[in-house]
């Protein structure tokens, strides 16, 4: 009857030493998520814009969006010190997905250009999202292949608005 006793004691033991070793871990997980998730903050946000670097992905709670800067897809803009025909353009792919909708590129330009279709703004879901800010600028000693994976883009998000005068002849 002892070694039952005894042995009955040792497994509840044990039983509750890995209950508190789950917790354990499970807390250590909850914070180590809560530490590594993106959020919008100050430094991320200046004014209305809001900044990404190459790859960056955020979930912007206000807008209740998912935005990713997957990269510059075309960078012809004259390089710092060189004197170009043209100015050019730099195309960054912005992956947008709302809460309800499945992902949708925008290829956003940082001009308006309709002859070549280019458009620094795009609608998705009720909201106009712009391209404000791509840096860094091309340098002519370098040109833009250096500048892979080190671009960051601003853009800005607002409620689209509706025209709210009818359309007559």
């Amino acid at each position: 009857m002892f070694h039952k006793a005894l042995i009955l004691s040792l497994g509840i033991l044990a039983l509750t030493g890995c209950d508190a070793q789950k917790k354990t871990k499970t807390e250590t997980k909850a914070s180590e998520m809560s530490s590594n998730t993106k959020s919008t903050n100050a430094s991320d946000q200046k004014g209305d814009i809001i900044y990404f670097s190459e790859g960056e992905n955020k979930f912007l709670k206000e807008y209740e969006m998912n935005v990713t800067f997957k990269g510059i897809s075309e960078d012809s803009r004259c390089p710092e010190g060189v004197n170009c025909i043209w100015a050019g353009v730099a195309v960054a792919q912005v992956e947008v997905m709302g809460t309800t909708t499945r992902p949708m590129i925008l290829n956003l330009a940082s001009m308006d250009h309709q002859a070549k279709n280019y458009h620094q703004s795009a609608d998705f879901n009720g909201y106009t999202i712009t391209l404000q800010d791509v840096a860094p600028y091309p340098q002519a000693a370098e040109g833009t292949k250096a500048l892979g994976g080190k671009y960051k883009i601003g853009i800005t998000i607002k409620k689209t608005e509706r025209s709210s005068t009818p359309t007559t002849k």
